[in-house]
């Protein structure tokens, strides 16, 4: 009788593996393998305009301790938007005495506001983490978020609404305040009912390798994942899954990178670590779109996060594919 228990046991332990395993990690669509083909003109015109913003945004710390150089990237940013030629909105507030700002633009549908049933949110944080300028984290973000800003500009929409936000204070000492840009941000959005319907964070998304080891997780994930760190993950928490799901479908049916992802629960180190979090808090779907920072960057929050460490030609490559992702949502 014990022997029979205990296989009863075993067994139900497997299969209740098994079926976390299949809820948290399985994905739709096949991930790209192998080498990424020849980059197209457009994609090396993106690469080098990604450059030029990593550069102007996060080549010197930028932050609450660095308030000059953090108005300077916000005052980069205002421009190339407005250049672009996007009405652009503040959303303005004071923190210990200094004045912060969040920037959006926003493409309203083809029959104007009073037609939108669902908002789609693109995100990304501008500033740095202490004495780090910031290149991955997050000027990649903030630059490629400037890319599509100019690429989504023609968006011809029906009854959704596109909100494109750089969110201030990401980092400490405001993460998780109420001085969080991010968390200001879609508070405003849930106080007025906006219907969002996706959030994609856009976070630390510039560095690759294609030697063996380069990738490592937190556990119990590093059991699953490969070890080569030549992705970009999507993943968020068990809430998100649909959303995951329907972001990763899109992405690998238009592009040709190499793709991971799933959700774990928010106790897993890193699976929040971004302005996704802000909106999942107040019932938002949102995911957070990442080359997985800390777990293969070797500059993560310090000094050598330079502009010279990204590789901007896959960042290229993957603004392209968010793009397509974000065409998608939008229908």
């Amino acid at each position: 009788m014990l022997r029979r228990a205990l296989i009863v046991l075993v067994v139900a332990l497997i299969a209740s593996s098994l079926v976390s395993y299949w809820y948290t990690m399985s994905l739709p669509g096949r991930p790209h393998v192998g080498p990424l083909p020849e980059a197209t003109s457009e994609e090396l015109r993106i690469a080098e305009s990604l450059r030029r913003h990593v550069t102007a945004i996060a080549s010197v710390p930028h932050n609450v301790h660095y308030h000059a150089a953090l108005e300077a990237a916000a005052d980069y940013l205002e421009r190339e938007l407005r250049r672009q030629g996007h009405a652009v909105e503040r959303q303005e507030f004071q923190a210990e005495g200094k004045p912060y700002r969040n920037l959006e633009i926003i493409i309203e549908p083809k029959g104007g506001p009073n037609t939108v049933r669902k908002t789609v949110v693109l995100g990304a944080h501008y500033d740095s983490f202490g004495d780090s300028p910031g290149a991955n984290d997050n000027g990649s973000g903030a630059a490629m978020l400037l890319e599509l800003s100019r690429l989504m500009k023609d968006a011809s929409l029906d009854s959704t609404r596109l909100r494109l936000a750089f969110f201030v204070n990401e980092e400490l000492p405001f993460w998780g305040t109420p001085y969080m840009g991010s968390r200001r941000y879609a508070r405003l959005l849930f106080d007025r009912k906006e219907p969002v319907r996706a959030m994609l964070s856009l976070e630390t998304l510039g560095y690759y390798s294609d030697v063996a080891g380069s990738q490592s997780y937190p556990t119990p994930i590093n059991l699953f994942m490969p070890h080569t760190a030549n992705f970009i993950t999507f993943t968020g928490t068990l809430e998100a899954r649909a959303l995951v799901h329907e972001v990763v479908a899109s992405f690998r049916r238009h592009t040709a990178f190499p793709t991971i992802g799933g959700v774990a629960p928010g106790f897993i180190k890193g699976i929040d670590w971004s302005d996704h979090k802000s909106f999942s808090e107040v019932g938002f779907p949102a995911i957070m779109v990442t080359d997985t920072a800390l777990y293969r960057y070797p500059h993560y929050h310090r000094p050598t996060d330079t502009p010279d460490k990204l590789d901007y030609e896959r960042l290229a490559r993957l603004t392209k594919g968010i793009e397509r992702v974000a065409r998608d949502l939008l229908r």
